[in-house]
This record gives structure tokens, sequence and C-alpha cells, in this order.
């Protein structure tokens, strides 16, 4: 056995030139996205835009179910912190819909107009006011950045109130980043303005898991190691510090299509997160 380093951190954490016909993405979430937008508008169970703090990129989409909820889904999304917007991933709503939650779907601010600590602090509001909309138990979901996301708000630090804090029965990390030092060696880190006190303080894998914790670490098999590696940490290292914790790797996906089973009520994906 031959010990391995890594020499090229931008590769390590670099997604679409690794997966073949990687560029689709994006663009590919935009179509399904706005056609079930529009369906549960027309159905009159969608309210887009709703204002949860005061930038502009303040606001979160609310998807409901036919009757009344049976708690709150909170969905992340990724894009490295820099990246992309609520409204690419509206169809994931769909399985935790029709499992009869209320979905949210928030924005965020971006870097470098903010720094991930701010984003951080965005998510705290934008959950604490959907959860002022919806009763229940309230489920995270995050994606990428958006893993990173939903488990700062069950760790130590999380910004939000004890109150809500008590109301979440489980959070899932899809394809998360739960070590930030890494990506102070990636080129991406001219934009996010990373430094090292900021990785340590907003380090998922570096700080304590909220007393009762429920986690799961969800990866496709086939994507980069580094999100396997860092997927596999997260729930190992919070395991030992006394919270549920559970890590999977999907066979056969990547970390563009790893997100898709959120839109079939019946898919494993969407059963743990409902179930788990």
């Amino acid at each position: 056995m031959f010990l391995h380093q890594i020499t090229d951190w931008d590769d390590a954490y670099a997604n679409a030139p690794n997966i073949p016909g990687g560029d689709r993405w994006p663009a590919a979430w935009i179509e399904p996205a706005r056609r079930y937008r529009d369906a549960m508008l027309a159905a009159g169970r969608a309210e887009l835009d709703v204002a949860y703090g005061s930038r502009a990129r303040n606001r979160l989409d609310l998807f409901l179910p036919d009757g009344e909820p049976a708690g709150l889904v909170v969905y992340i999304h990724g894009g490295y912190w820099l990246r992309n917007d609520k409204s690419y991933w509206s169809h994931l709503a769909r399985g935790a819909v029709l499992g009869g939650h209320a979905v949210a779907m928030p924005a965020y601010s971006l870097c470098p107009e903010v720094r991930i600590a701010d984003i951080t602090q965005e998510i705290g509001q934008a959950i604490e006011a959907a959860a002022a909309r919806v009763s229940g138990p309230i489920r995270l979901v995050g994606h990428s950045a958006g893993g990173h996301l939903a488990a700062r708000m069950v760790s130590s630090t999380s910004p939000l109130p004890e109150s809500v804090r008590r109301r979440i029965a489980h959070t899932l990390s899809l394809s998360g980043v739960h070590d930030l030092r890494p990506l102070l060696r990636t080129a991406l880190n001219a934009t996010l303005r990373l430094d090292a006190d900021e990785a340590l303080c907003e380090s998922p894998a570096l700080l304590e898991p909220l007393a009762g914790t429920r986690l799961t670490c969800w990866v496709g098999s086939a994507e980069r190691a580094e999100f396997v590696r860092q997927n596999a940490l997260l729930a190992s290292i919070w395991k030992g510090l006394g919270a549920a914790t559970a890590a999977v790797e999907e066979p056969d996906r990547h970390h563009f299509d790893v997100v898709d089973g959120l839109a079939d009520p019946e898919h494993p994906l969407t059963r743990m997160l409902l179930t788990g």
C-alpha cells in the first residue's frame, strides 16, 4: 500500500470537470424546477420570495402539502457559497411535499459580498422564519455547501434559538463540506476569503454536535474522493461525540445527480430524510 497525498486541491474539489457531461448542470435543474413551481402556484400551495431578513437575497420559497403539514423540511442549496439560487431546486421539494411535509427553500447572500460566517447566520434566520410559519418537527437537508450549512445548524455554535433547535428531528448533509480547512489551498478561496480562524469556527467537523443530534451524511459513490472523505469524516467524528449518525454512499451517483432522489417520495433518500 502506498501513501497518497493530495497535491492538486483545486482538482480535488472540482466537480463538473470530473463528471461526464458535467457542464449540463446547473442548467439541467432549471426547467424541472420551474414546472414544479408553476404547478404548485396554480394549486395555491406555494408562497414565493417570503422575506426573512434585510438583504436582497434573504428570501425563501415555501411549498405546502395537501392538508396540514406533518412538519417542516428546509432544503439549503449548494454552489460553494458563491453561486446558484433557490429557484434551481424547487422540484426537489416534491418528495417531502408528497410525504406530507412543508418544504422551505431559502436563498442567501453569496461570497464575496459576505463571508461564510455571515451565510451561517442568514440560514439560521431563514429556518427561524420558516419554523414560525409551520409547526411540528423540522428536518434539514443541504447539498454541498448547503450540507455544510445544514450541519452548522446543529453544531455547538448554531445560530438557531433554543426553541427551534429542540424541534430539529433529523439533519441530512448531501455531499457536504464539513472541514473547511482544505479550501484554504484552493483558488476558490480568492472569492470565499476564508482565513484559518474562520475555517476553524465554521467547520462542523471541528465543532461538537448539539445534544440529541441525528445526522445522516449521504454522498454518491462516484463523487470526488474528497467529498467521500468529507462525508465519512463528520459522521465518524460526531458519532464519537454522542450524536446518532449514519454515513451512506449511494451507488452510481455523482455530485450533481445525488440530489435527484429528493423529488421521489419513495426514494431511499427521501425516506431517510423523513424518518431517520
